[in-house]
């Protein structure tokens, strides 16, 4: 098995992150847990999914993982039983709720959380090999900067961050953004706001946080990291009820606020990224 790419040489610029044939590789992080990523990417799938795309859901987040709480969801296999060779890779891939397949971390993954040579061989070979049979693959990633975090995200050709509007969240996301622009050479991140209190309120934290960019994160290109505001999705009390039953927002009460942003979201997805990668 040859080694993957390290953390600092593999990004969105190199061949090494476009050497993936089929699935776009689309990484969703945060700078700060509690912000609503995992549910993102999982609303997302199915709105994705949807729209007839082949989406895949891989729990990035190997200390912490919650997708399978997320979407109540008690799979036999796991990646964690693929990478201690109890399983084939193929047996781990499980159908979710909302007409997209997930790949569970497992609660054994917690003895990953150290990013050893050989967890980062099996997750990039993972990745690599899932990637032919789906059009969009989505990493829920864990939050932070840790080594982990930037390992999974450096095989993602794209980026969004979910931010809330509270000053610890944008305040973590800016600091996850400028590791990004400067440790993976990222020219661009983009970004959506949850739990935005008024339309708009995304579009303007987004404007803002670029200022602050503007003024201390540069690129190698000598310009500064560009960030592209992605939308918003409105407080609404049916994601807390959605997130207590288990259930997908995008099933359980497709016509809120909320799940109609999700699904604005993933058609802006088709129509930028995914389409070109069509």
């Amino acid at each position: 098995m040859s080694d993957a790419p390290s953390t600092q040489t593999l990004h969105a610029d190199t061949p090494e992150a476009s050497r993936y044939s089929g699935a776009r590789i689309i990484a969703i992080t945060s700078g700060k847990g509690g912000v609503g990523k995992t549910f993102v990417s999982a609303n997302l799938a199915a709105a994705l999914a949807r729209r007839g795309k082949r989406v895949l859901v891989l729990d990035a987040d190997l200390g912490l993982a919650n997708l399978d709480v997320v979407l109540n969801l008690h799979p036999k296999l796991t990646l964690h039983d693929v990478f201690t060779g109890k399983a084939r890779l193929e047996e781990a891939v499980v159908a979710a709720p909302g007409g997209f397949s997930v790949l569970l971390a497992g609660s054994g993954m917690i003895e990953y959380s150290r990013l050893t040579q050989e967890v980062r061989n099996q997750f990039y070979h993972a990745v690599q090999k899932l990637a032919p049979y789906f059009d969009v693959i989505l990493l829920d990633t864990g939050a932070g900067i840790s080594e982990v975090v930037l390992f999974s995200i450096s095989l993602a050709s794209e980026v969004l961050v979910v931010a809330t509007p509270e000053p610890t969240s944008l305040t973590d996301a800016y600091a996850a953004i400028k590791v990004l622009a400067m440790q993976q050479k990222r020219q661009h991140v983009r970004m959506v706001v949850n739990q935005a209190a008024r339309p708009g309120d995304g579009r303007a934290i987004t404007g803002q946080l670029q200022q602050v960019i503007d003024r201390f994160v540069m690129t190698d290109s000598g310009r500064p990291l560009r960030l592209i505001h992605m939308g918003d999705i409105p407080a609404d009390p049916a994601v807390r009820e959605a997130v207590m039953r288990r259930q997908l927002l995008q099933l359980l009460t497709p016509g809120c606020p909320a799940a109609l942003a999700v699904s604005q979201l993933a058609n802006k997805m088709v129509e930028t990224l995914l389409a070109r990668a069509a």
